[in-house]
């Protein structure tokens, strides 16, 4: 529990939730944002354990539990009085991709592991899907706001049927509730990185699984995103797809190592 003195000392800026935020994309989202002076709310369920500043508010929670869920956004309005910036980075469908020595992530989908499924679509797509739902409360009065959710699986195969599903299905939740919330000036968008340079990319590519030259910090994100959110003529874009390093192309954004990363394209995935 943050104590009263680690109140005062918070940043005042725009306040930010991001879903997900102990580790890989999220984790790196949380710490672009705070550097570009937002006021910072991670919640996950091993948040507490994450590897974060202190000025980014932990909000421990599983996205599964949609009890927890509101807690967290009741915090938020409760120490802030409103929310300008949600980026949904909840997902649980990394987890267990070998099991019993069998890497599972690729098999066909009549081989797929049930679990997958409630990770993706529950712990990814619903949890996107109620975390918006709760933004959207927060933000409609005020006509003010920003929702983030995708991946680039969702327009062909990568890895497996259930993470194409998964993220066609937060594709269509982009442009579908930029519909409903256009009357009241909030942009949703989806956003795709590159390859992010994770904790899990780092470890595969000590194997030589992945090469790095053209790899982007998780934080670039963020301040990809913070650069959106700032933009006058965001709503321009509602509802769309972007790719990250193609905005920050536009905008001047480079990563925390000064480069600018490639904007990739279907035919680089």
């Amino acid at each position: 529990m943050t104590n009263e003195r680690e109140r005062n000392e918070a940043p005042t800026g725009n306040v930010a939730l991001v879903t997900g935020a102990s580790r890989g994309v999220g984790r790196g989202i949380a710490l672009g944002l705070v550097a570009a002076g937002f006021r910072v709310y991670g919640s996950g369920r091993s948040i507490d354990q994450a590897d974060l500043p202190r000025a980014v508010r932990r909000l421990r929670c599983d996205h599964l539990e949609d009890e927890e869920t509101a807690r967290v956004f009741e915090a938020i309005r409760s120490e802030c009085g409103g929310l300008d910036l949600l980026v949904n980075c909840a997902w649980g469908g990394y987890e267990k991709m070998v099991e019993d020595g069998a890497f599972t992530w690729p098999a066909p989908f009549w081989d797929q592991p049930p679990h997958r499924w409630t990770g993706m679509m529950d712990a990814g797509v619903r949890a996107a899907f109620v975390c918006s739902a709760h933004a959207a409360r927060m933000m409609t009065p005020r006509h003010r706001g920003l929702i983030v959710i995708s991946f680039w699986s969702a327009q062909r195969h990568l890895g497996n049927t259930i993470y194409g599903i998964a993220k066609a299905a937060t594709d269509k939740m982009t442009s579908d509730t930029a519909v409903e919330l256009k009357p009241f000036a909030i942009p949703v968008i989806s956003l795709y990185p590159g390859l992010v340079r994770t904790e899990s990319v780092l470890a595969a590519a000590k194997s030589g699984t992945f090469d790095l030259s053209t790899s982007e910090s998780p934080e670039f994100i963020g301040r990809v995103i913070s650069a959106l959110f700032h933009d006058p003529n965001l709503m321009a874009r509602t509802g769309q797809v972007l790719i990250a390093a193609a905005v920050a192309k536009e905008f001047g954004v480079l990563d925390i190592d000064g480069s600018s990363p490639p904007a990739l394209t279907l035919a680089d995935i």
